[in-house]
């Protein structure tokens, strides 16, 4: 068996090991259009998320405080965040990513092109190594410093008006997602 259909089959029936341990719905019928060629298979994916996180340097366990890869109750989220009393909290609304190893240069061109034809602007080759890697990556994010000493450093009119546009980046990914897939299914 040639190296990149061994690394295909031993990515593919790895355990998941994403911060949710498991697969991101929204983005698992793009990621199957995309393993069931020949040429390809996703290393790594995100349909995008809302997350509080510590803000630290350095990843370390019990880094997210809150994630969500779907629309908020804002109630609800003001509550969690009401809780935190201590340390330094960032919010961040992260976009679509998506990770994906190609056989060759030629399918990694190809793959890229239609990327960007489905919206994903901020694409590119990341490795070059064992893999050629394409990230897919589109441009929608707001990033901010949430909590400071456990101080909330935002009123909940701000958090309303971020938590909205959040959920309008969030839905502008997803379609970005059905896009690549009626793309792809094209051929």
């Amino acid at each position: 068996m040639n190296s990149f259909n061994q690394r295909k089959k031993d990515v593919l029936f790895k355990v998941d090991k994403s911060s949710i341990g498991e697969w991101d719905e929204r983005i698992i019928g793009l990621c199957g259009i995309i393993n069931s060629g020949e040429n390809y298979y996703t290393t790594s994916s995100c349909s995008g998320r809302i997350i509080v996180m510590k803000d630290v340097e350095k990843k370390q366990s019990g880094l997210f405080y809150f994630v969500s890869h779907d629309k908020l109750k804002f109630g609800n989220f003001v509550e969690e965040v009401q809780k935190i009393n201590q340390g330094n909290y960032k919010f961040k609304q992260v976009p679509v990513i998506l990770h994906v190893a190609c056989r060759d240069l030629e399918n990694a061109k190809s793959l890229l092109e239609k990327g960007q034809e489905a919206g994903f602007k901020r694409s590119g080759i990341i490795s070059f190594g064992k893999n050629i890697v394409v990230e897919l990556n589109a441009t929608e994010m707001i990033e901010f410093p949430l909590i400071e000493e456990g101080k909330l450093l935002v009123s909940e009119e701000f958090l309303k008006i971020v938590i909205c546009k959040s959920e309008s980046n969030l839905e502008r990914g997803w379609k970005k997602i059905e896009n690549l897939k009626q793309i792809l299914e094209k051929g």
